[in-house]
């Protein structure tokens, strides 16, 4: 079983005005959206959907952290992006084909506005600004991906994973005690690097060892980001 237990707190249902999609509505269309919407609770590690499966609907994250992942090469996983409250999921689902092209899972509990897709693509034809922030979406994921891509190319492991610390620091913070705001498993971040575990381990370790940063169970310091930053530069 995916979701969680039905709960009617305020606290973890949408309030219809934070979510991706209530914020980028029409005043007037907030009452037919509260009223196709769909609360959904979903426990840490739970799959939200599956790559190559039939796109029913779009999910817009109201809290908690998502992880939008595909398969690549034999069992293992290439960690596109992470989503947290604010952003949308599913889109890649839009087109002819309508199938979801990558997977989505969480990785701490989550909330999700849900609505389905003829219902979107309705307010998608009378909520000009919705339309534009989706296409901003898609623009800023393919020049992510182009990115991620080039990184792989041209990018040495230590490198990657420079890029990875720095990039998940820019996206989630600090948290009060100075580390990165969000507990990743190791497994994650090499997935989201584009390498092996064992290699990761290694490279962090060297890290460690340059006193660039300082781990703490799954709470990672960076210690000095000028010097991460200085090797992402490719020569």
């Amino acid at each position: 079983m995916r979701l969680l237990k039905n709960n009617t707190s305020s606290k973890t249902n949408c309030d219809l005005s934070h979510c991706f999609l209530c914020s980028n509505s029409l005043p007037g269309w907030q009452s037919l959206i509260g009223a196709n919407r769909k609360n959904l609770r979903y426990k840490k590690g739970a799959t939200i959907f599956n790559e190559g499966e039939e796109a029913n609907g779009m999910y817009f994250i109201y809290s908690g952290i998502v992880k939008v992942h595909r398969r690549w090469g034999n069992q293992k996983e290439l960690i596109i992006r992470f989503g947290k409250a604010g952003d949308m999921l599913g889109y890649r689902g839009l087109g002819d084909e309508k199938k979801y092209t990558v997977s989505a899972t969480a990785i701490e509990p989550v909330v999700i506005c849900y609505v389905e897709l003829a219902f979107f693509e309705s307010l998608l034809q009378i909520n000009h600004s919705l339309t534009y922030q989706l296409m901003q979406c898609y623009a800023n994921e393919l020049q992510n991906a182009e990115k991620k891509m080039s990184n792989l190319v041209h990018m040495n492991v230590k490198a990657r994973v420079a890029d990875t610390l720095l990039a998940l620091q820019s996206q989630f913070g600090k948290s009060k005690e100075g580390n990165i705001d969000i507990a990743l498993s190791r497994q994650d971040i090499a997935a989201f690097t584009g390498t092996t575990y064992e290699t990761l381990f290694r490279t962090m370790q060297e890290f460690i060892q340059d006193k660039l940063i300082k781990i703490s169970g799954k709470k990672i310091f960076v210690l000095k980001e000028k010097k991460l930053a200085e090797l992402t530069q490719v020569q």
